[in-house]
């Protein structure tokens, strides 16, 4: 099985500019190989205008990482006389990822790649590119309390390293050196044999409704729910954001329209600021991992909704919470956790109606106000909080639907719909905030 690892660095400012400069590297090929592939098709596109016939045009050159780096081995000296003082994994590396790039922008526009379509790549800025590089071959261990990478040598870790890279037991395939949020990370991937797991609860069943005012309501088909508070780690923070990027602000920052440097000052108060910013990411990712690797470690099968993440982000009041709590993270956490602990993830169909079914009797409402925080059920007259009412109707759903599903390529279930019942877009007509049930099909009862 495939892992990562991920550790902090702790650099010295030799290591630290000799790590940017890998990453300089891997850029400067990028937009090497990036600027040679769009000169051929731009001035095959022109001859083209001109009524040239396709056997006369200049010829295609090949998009494959192993011919890109074929050419920038011929040309490095010439676009790059420095090449030496960094490793080859450098410019290997940026090579790749525009091979990826331009494979996944050919694949998006002959449809054979799902997903949102994909742009042609664009240059990588130094101002603005994430800094990474991609190591594969050389000599890279850990050693107790250092990493060793090829050409940089030997840096201390912020933490221990877990102990299947100290024994090895895991083999080491390759390291990815990133600047993120204000320090140096490496992450190990690594190939080893792991146990077969299993959760405590293998024939367990658990309803996970995600929400805003609790983080998520938890509820089994027969037992009692269990609310998970949402810590909101940014709204905690938000006036002390509130203050220093009124600090900064005030600060003479940089301007590139004028060329003007940013003053000390305002440096200072940058780095203030993005240290609130890079602690509340952390206090998040800490949260949510402690959060999935308790569900999937108890529950054999967990069942969640496919969310409009994106849609919900596009509400102007809803986007600041929903990004806080992080919806479409837990998702992809309980997809590869539940697979790691024997488990599985069933996802529900995005227009199952958890809300609306009584957990009761089953009988599903036509309209639910989002402002109703109270399910009563005029049928049977269940009286429920609508998040349990959730909850336990997506419990129900993996159960009636057991046994049906097959891993998909994400390594959850495939989603699964309610069976007798249609869910819909809210009706032209409708009232904001409500929606509509769809009229039974001709014939059914």
């Amino acid at each position: 099985m495939l892992r990562a690892y991920k550790y902090a660095l702790n650099p010295t400012p030799r290591q630290a500019r000799f790590l940017d400069g890998h990453c300089g590297a891997a850029r400067k090929a990028f937009n090497w190989g990036l600027a040679r592939v769009k000169a051929v098709m731009d001035q095959r596109s022109a001859e083209a205008s001109y009524g040239i016939p396709d056997q006369l045009l200049t010829p295609a050159i090949s998009w494959s990482m192993y011919s890109l780096r074929k050419a920038w081995n011929r040309a490095k000296s010439d676009v790059a006389p420095w090449w030496a003082e960094y490793s080859k994994e450098a410019y290997a590396s940026g090579l790749t990822q525009l091979a990826t790039a331009l494979k996944n922008w050919a694949d998006s526009r002959k449809a054979r790649r799902g997903g949102r379509s994909v742009g042609f790549p664009r240059f990588k800025s130094k101002r603005t590119a994430v800094r990474s590089c991609r190591l594969t071959t050389g000599v890279i261990r850990c050693d107790e309390r250092y990493a060793v990478l090829p050409r940089i040598g030997r840096m201390r870790l912020h933490e221990t390293p877990a102990p299947e890279l100290l024994d090895g037991t895991a083999r080491i395939l390759a390291a990815t050196i990133r600047f993120e949020r204000g320090r140096w990370f490496v992450s190990f991937t690594v190939e080893q044999d792991t146990p077969v797991r299993a959760p405590d609860r293998p024939d367990a069943v658990v309803g996970v409704d995600l929400g805003i005012k609790s983080l998520a309501v938890m509820a089994e088909p027969d037992g009692e729910p269990h609310t998970v508070p949402n810590l909101k780690h940014l709204d905690t923070s938000l006036r002390k954001l509130g203050k220093l990027s009124r600090r900064v602000s005030r600060r003479v920052g940089p301007d590139r329209r004028t060329g003007r440097v940013p003053s000390n000052r305002w440096k200072r108060a940058n780095g203030q600021r993005n240290r609130v910013h890079h602690r509340v990411a952390y206090q998040r990712a800490d949260a949510l991992h402690k959060f999935t690797s308790a569900i999937a470690a108890e529950y054999g099968t967990v069942v969640v909704e496919d969310l409009n993440v994106a849609g919900m982000l596009k509400n102007k009041r809803l986007a600041r919470r929903v990004g806080d709590a992080g919806f479409g993270e837990i998702r992809r956490q309980l997809a590869y956790k539940t697979e790691w602990n024997g488990g599985r993830l069933v996802v529900a169909d995005r227009w199952f109606p958890s809300s609306k079914t009584c957990s009761g009797c089953g009988v599903v409402k036509a309209k639910l106000l989002l402002s109703e925080r109270l399910y009563v059920c005029e049928s049977c007259g269940l009286v429920m909080d609508r998040d349990e009412n959730a909850a336990r109707n997506l419990a129900a759903l993996a159960v009636a639907a057991s046994g049906a599903e097959t891993l998909n390529g994400r390594g959850a279930d495939q989603k699964t719909r309610a069976t007798g019942q249609v869910a819909v877009k809210r009706l032209p007509g409708s009232p904001q905030h409500q929606t509509g049930t769809a009229l039974p099909k001709a014939g059914s009862v």
